[in-house]
């Protein structure tokens, strides 16, 4: 790995993913290239300069200039930031997707340190861990809170009582989340799988037509503080986690992959990791902060 010369021409760098390099491997005349990406990850737009003294042609010199890394394989690292294009050209504001840590509905608000904690086993569902802010019942059947996020526009400029537009209302999300540590559900019910790929990572797609999403009405007076965005609203994605079997009954991934720290007084092993929840529709996406955690 490493950085491209972007001093020249601009350059071109596309790589296929893992997946794509094994099914390419197979040699038996069946791949073929039908879907791809494009993002902006490594890319800071406050370079542009519309005061270069020079003129337009160097306002964004200095981000066409930018050192990026060249592409790798890796589709868990790259792309976290995908571009999309919609042919519109009267839209003022684009939807996007916030967590709901108002505690209200089903919400649970961040623990202090800015995550949400997932028991893994009993043990620590006894201790007071699970009286704080932030934390999942990981290993319970059914826990009562949830990761809520909220999707619509976050702009005073148009009031909350409109309605948003079809096509930037969000019907389908994809969660991803690393398959050694949990699994996605609302309460006693789990998401169906679509796939797990060879960095271990597991999609779930969820829509309006199962219990995980649902419309945000459009607020009256006083419901408006439901939502924590301030404009027209769409759809809202609730769900929790279900610790992995490994995390429940062992602590080797924790001594692999963790680290110890104290939490409420109760010494525990920890593991820090993202969930992403992907947009379908309009391909926005956010990583919320969780750790799954064990009292020792």
């Amino acid at each position: 790995m490493g950085f491209l010369d972007n001093s020249g021409d601009i350059i071109l760098d596309a790589v296929l993913t893992d997946t794509g390099r094994a099914r390419l491997a197979r040699a038996d005349g069946s791949f073929q290239i039908t879907k791809f990406a494009l993002g902006d990850d490594e890319i800071n737009y406050g370079s542009y300069n519309k005061n270069h003294p020079s003129g337009s042609a160097y306002y964004d010199l200095d981000i066409l200039q930018t050192p990026v890394f060249e592409a790798f394989t890796n589709n868990s690292s790259v792309l976290k930031f995908k571009l999309q294009s919609i042919s519109r050209t009267n839209l003022l504001y684009l939807p996007i997707l916030k967590i709901n840590n108002s505690g209200s509905i089903d919400g649970t608000p961040l623990y202090t340190d800015g995550d949400y904690l997932i028991t893994c086993d009993s043990n620590t569902e006894r201790e007071s861990i699970t009286s704080l802010n932030g934390v999942l019942k990981g290993a319970s059947a059914s826990t009562g809170r949830y990761l809520v996020i909220d999707q619509g526009l976050d702009t005073t400029e148009i009031s909350r009582t409109f309605t948003i537009d079809s096509d930037l209302k969000e019907t389908q999300y994809l969660i991803e989340i690393d398959n050694r540590f949990g699994s996605i559900r609302r309460g006693p019910t789990p998401a169906s799988l679509s796939y797990i790929d060879d960095d271990n990572i597991a999609s779930y797609y969820v829509s309006s037509t199962d219990t995980f999403v649902e419309d945000i009405l459009v607020p009256t007076s006083t419901e408006g503080t439901k939502s924590v965005l301030n404009g027209p609203t769409g759809t809202r994605l609730i769900f929790d986690v279900k610790a992995s079997l490994e995390l429940n009954s062992s602590t080797f991934l924790f001594t692999q992959l963790g680290t110890t720290t104290t939490i409420s007084g109760v010494p525990c092993y920890a593991i820090s990791t993202n969930i992403r929840v992907t947009g379908v529709t309009t391909g926005y996406s956010i990583n919320i902060p969780v750790r799954f955690i064990k009292a020792q």
